[in-house]
């Protein structure tokens, strides 16, 4: 349920302001703070919201929304429920970034606040205004899946390359994007053998190679140290070297299940 707004004496819809200006923009094109402050409190006002703050941004890039205070106070507030609508000049005003604003105004759809852009005739106080709020949404789940893929695509060559995907495992570090043998790798040998060779338990390996049992049984379990990279369930030959065979590996996996088996 959507918390009401604190003013609980005001009639009207709630609203903020957001207005930036970098100075080479105010230099060029003559778009002053005061000048946007006038023109969207004007507009609320005929729409019938009351202006309870105006969040100011001057002299800094739209590049990056992180990187602005007030920007980053405004959300803030508008994840508190403290107005119901966002007034802004223009969207360019907002985020140069296509996926930051795609973002952003997603999230604003999710906190129920209505978003309304002067200049670019875009406001979600209306049906069609709506309709362009589920638009943008469905774009930003579209730009997700895309990056999603995208992201899948590059480490799926990365694996088919024998180049490593994740940080480096125990007994190897990386060296310029390489998996390279690390000073304790001969740890990885001597781990192998005691846990198929000895009575000794998984916690009480654990604890003498200062790993957790759950990262025990990953070490155990790890195919990087035949030689090789996973990935997305696919097994690829690697460009490193391994630190065990296959022998071992085998004989090691066959006890763990066993080992495994007997704790149910």
């Amino acid at each position: 349920m959507t918390p009401k707004p604190s003013n609980q004496n005001s009639t009207k819809s709630l609203a903020a302001v957001y207005i930036r200006v970098s100075t080479e923009e105010q230099a060029k094109q003559g778009i002053s703070l005061s000048a946007q402050e006038e023109a969207l409190k004007n507009y609320a006002k005929a729409l019938g919201y009351e202006i309870i703050e105006v969040y100011k941004d001057e002299g800094k890039s739209a590049k990056d929304i992180k990187g602005r205070q007030a920007m980053t106070r405004l959300l803030v507030d508008a994840q508190n429920h403290k107005f119901q609508a966002i007034f802004i000049y223009k969207l360019d005003r907002f985020s140069r970034s296509l996926r930051d604003l795609i973002e952003t105004i997603a999230k604003l759809k999710e906190w129920n606040i209505d978003f309304v852009s002067l200049q670019d005739k875009i406001e979600t106080t209306s049906a069609s205004g709506k309709l362009m709020f589920h638009i943008i949404s469905a774009f930003a789940e579209f730009e997700r899946n895309v990056t999603g893929e995208r992201t899948k695509f590059s480490l799926d060559k990365k694996a088919r390359d024998g180049s490593p995907i994740t940080r480096a495992p125990f007994g190897y570090k990386i060296v310029d994007k390489k998996l390279m043998q690390a000073e304790d790798s001969y740890l990885v040998q001597e781990l192998f053998q005691e846990f198929l060779n000895t009575k000794t338990s998984l916690t009480q390996l654990a604890k003498k190679y200062n790993l957790s049992v759950n990262g025990l049984k990953k070490v155990l379990t790890n195919q990087t140290y035949l030689g090789k990279i996973k990935f997305d369930g696919q097994i690829h030959q690697g460009n490193h070297q391994a630190l065990i065979s296959s022998t071992l590996f085998n004989h090691v996996q066959n006890k763990l299940k066993t080992f495994l088996k007997s704790e149910k």
